[in-house]
């Protein structure tokens, strides 16, 4: 009974907080009729999250038309934690530092970087101590650390990494034996698509598309992230375009991420103008003064793209599929490119578009993961649209 009665106050304390996240500003009297909860349970509820200091009161409203005295309104405090959040690629490392409501405190950018087992903590114990330099004073700290890691990941465990290997150490571990808040690790797709979700899109129903090394799908359904039954729902990259094609680290042949990932479009334009290197600032470069090359080899990617994302459209229904690639980003016309090459009856009602996050959505993912856990919410959205 003391167990049931504790999750049921947890549970509303939950629920009055969403509601009040979600209102932006409400009164008492709403929150009662919104939640469905009697006025003295929203009374003790709210003074509980007024003490510790997760909710303020703001400012007195109007008064009804019936008159009576004027209702305080509450909003939820945006500044109540902070939290740190990750993007780990094979060869980069981007770090935030932020207010638990999303908005950004400092950043920490690693590029060109050899990312292995033995170089990951000390890359990341040097970017924590940078951001921390910026830390400002809140009433509950640092809410937690989330990384973003290009491969399955399964509890928190990276479990295949083809890149690189940290599918070698207990990363999570490692971490939390180093610092005293919670460390979370999640495949970083699945963060990309929870980033879409909670900051830049009202629907319920969407999917993220990564493209960096490989492809990876993040899926939200009904505001719930799908990770399968091994954390490898969603891996895209890995679904088959050419039967006995190119060999792949996940030991397919053939796979779209070999035709149509970032790193196979780089080496491939690297390869045609024999340069050591190329990323998505040189390619849209070229793009932008009408090399043929350059063109075709976008116009390509963008096709096969189009493949992989008709079958997510057939399966899963969203939407929005959200493409979250800088090469789409810097170079708008390839999500053009997808969209005319997307020719079915069934994909003509999904919404096909670049992210709104500037290339952070991995980033914002980590940080709805961190925000999730600290104020016990799950659909959570803390974005204004």
């Amino acid at each position: 009974m003391i167990s049931s009665k504790y999750t049921i106050r947890e549970l509303n304390q939950a629920t009055l907080l969403k509601t009040i996240i979600d209102k932006k500003e409400v009164f008492r009297a709403e929150l009662a009729a919104a939640t469905g909860l009697n006025k003295a349970s929203v009374s003790d509820i709210t003074k509980k999250l007024l003490e510790e200091q997760l909710i303020l009161e703001t400012r007195m409203g109007d008064a009804s038309t019936a008159g009576g005295r004027k209702p305080i309104m509450l909003t939820f405090n945006g500044q109540a934690a902070t939290a740190l959040s990750f993007d780990v690629g094979y060869n980069y490392l981007e770090g935030m530092l932020s207010y638990i409501d999303g908005q950004v405190i400092a950043t920490v950018t690693k590029q060109r970087i050899s990312v292995t087992s033995e170089t990951i903590l000390p890359l990341l114990e040097e970017s924590v101590v940078d951001l921390l330099a910026n830390v400002p004073d809140t009433p509950h700290g640092i809410a937690g650390m989330t990384l973003g890691i290009h491969g399955v990941v399964f509890h928190d465990q990276p479990v295949f990494t083809p890149y690189y290997d940290l599918d070698t150490i207990d990363l999570q571990t490692e971490l939390a034996n180093h610092y005293d808040f919670p460390i979370f690790i999640h495949n970083e797709a699945n963060l990309a698509a929870l980033g879409e979700y909670t900051f830049s899109s009202h629907y319920q129903n969407l999917i993220s598309i990564s493209i960096h090394s490989g492809i990876g799908c993040g899926i939200v359904e009904s505001g719930k992230l799908q990770l399968g039954k091994h954390g490898k729902a969603g891996e895209l990259g890995h679904s088959i375009l050419y039967p006995s094609g190119r060999p792949c680290p996940c030991g397919n042949a053939g796979c779209l991420e070999q035709y149509a990932s970032s790193k196979a479009v780089y080496e491939e334009f690297a390869r045609v103008k024999n340069l050591d290197y190329v990323n998505s600032d040189i390619l849209a470069d070229y793009v932008k003064k009408e090399d043929p090359q350059a063109n075709e080899l976008i116009r390509k990617n963008a096709e096969l793209l189009s493949i992989g994302i008709n079958n997510m459209i057939m399966m899963y229904d969203p939407d929005v599929i959200v493409i979250n690639s800088s090469l789409y980003q810097k170079i708008p016309e390839m999500t053009d490119h997808v969209n005319d090459a997307l020719t079915s009856r069934f994909t003509r009602d999904t919404l096909v578009r670049t992210t709104r996050l500037e290339g952070n959505a991995i980033l914002f993912g980590a940080l709805a993961i961190t925000a999730q856990h600290f104020l016990n919410i799950r659909k959570l959205k803390l974005g204004d649209f």
